[in-house]
């Protein structure tokens, strides 16, 4: 499987784990494949995968998840346009 990072330790997402009622919706959504359950709630795996896509966000019924959508992906391409060797595209 290849695992696609963008820039390290700025993406936006967040999770508040009380909220999390364990529906699986993000874990399915997410096209990087972030999320895991860990029982009966789910984690970020890898937060620098995300490329702030808000699918997760979306369809999460709790508002457990937050994310500013459209800039992770932007900032993807933009970098890997200049040759940054941490970034890839979408």
């Amino acid at each position: 499987m290849i695992v696609h990072k963008y820039i390290q330790d700025v993406s936006s997402l967040s999770l508040d784990i009380a909220l999390c009622v364990g529906c699986k919706m993000c874990v399915i959504v997410c096209p990087h494949r972030i999320f895991k359950m860990n029982g009966k709630k789910a984690e970020i795996i890898d937060k620098d995968r995300c490329m702030e896509c808000g699918a997760c966000m979306k369809n999460c019924a709790e508002s457990a998840i937050t994310v500013r959508v459209g800039v992770g992906c932007a900032a993807g391409v933009i970098n890997s346009y200049f040759n940054r060797s941490n970034t890839v595209s979408c």
